[in-house]
C-alpha cells in the first residue's frame, strides 16, 4: 500500500512538472526595436513584404490590402497601431499573416513587422503577468512577459491588439474625421 501511494505521489509530481513546463511556442519578431511574441497557433504564414493597395479614408495604422492567393487581406502596421512612427521598409521587413477570431467569425490579417526573429518555446513558468504600469502600449494588448535567456518578450493577445471590432470602429472614426474636414461641394463659403 505504501509503495502504491509513493508511486501515485511520484506520478502526480511528474504531472505537475510537465504542466509547469508545458507552455507553448511563440513566433518572436521585432517592431521599433522591441521584441514581441504571438502564440504560433494564431500564425498562418510569414511572407516577404510587398506593396499594399491603399484604401481611401482608412486609419493611419492600415497600410492597405494585399491579394494573397485570391483572397483580400487587410495589412496593419503594428508600429503605428501601437502609437509609434511608421518605420521604413527594409529587406528584413515581413508581413505576418495571423488569424483573428471575433465572435464566430475568423479573419486573416497581415501585420507588418520590422523583422522575424525565431520560434521560441516559452514554458508557462517563464511567463510573468503583464505590467500594470510602464508599458509603452495598452496593457490589454499584452497576455504576459515571456522570459527567454534573461530577456523579456512582450507576448501579444492578437484578439485584442487586432480586434476586428475595434479596428472597424477606428476606421469609422477616421472616415468621420475625413468627412468633417472636406468641404461639401456646392456649399456657400462665408
Amino acid at each position: 500500500m505504501g509503495a502504491l501511494m509513493s508511486s501515485q505521489r511520484r506520478a502526480m509530481q511528474e504531472s505537475d512538472d510537465k504542466q509547469v513546463m508545458r507552455g507553448q511556442q511563440y513566433l518572436t519578431f521585432v517592431v521599433t526595436g522591441e521584441v514581441f511574441g504571438v502564440a504560433i497557433v494564431s500564425i498562418k504564414e510569414i511572407i516577404e513584404y510587398r506593396a499594399t493597395t491603399e484604401v481611401p479614408m482608412m486609419p493611419p495604422f492600415m497600410r492597405g490590402i494585399i491579394n494573397l492567393r485570391g483572397r483580400v487581406v487587410p495589412v496593419i502596421d503594428l508600429a503605428v497601431r501601437f502609437g509609434r512612427l511608421r518605420n521604413d521598409v527594409t529587406r528584413r521587413t515581413c508581413i505576418v499573416i495571423v488569424e483573428v477570431q471575433q465572435d464566430a467569425e475568423r479573419q486573416d490579417l497581415g501585420v507588418v513587422v520590422d523583422s522575424v526573429s525565431a520560434v521560441a518555446d516559452i514554458a508557462d513558468a517563464d511567463i510573468e503577468p503583464p505590467p500594470s504600469f510602464g508599458a509603452k502600449l495598452r496593457s490589454d494588448f499584452i497576455t504576459g512577459m515571456g522570459k527567454i535567456d534573461e530577456k523579456f518578450v512582450i507576448l501579444l493577445d492578437v484578439s485584442k491588439a487586432l480586434s476586428i471590432e475595434e479596428l472597424s470602429t477606428l476606421g469609422d472614426i477616421a472616415q468621420e474625421g475625413a468627412s468633417a474636414e472636406s468641404p461639401v461641394p456646392g456649399a456657400a463659403r462665408g
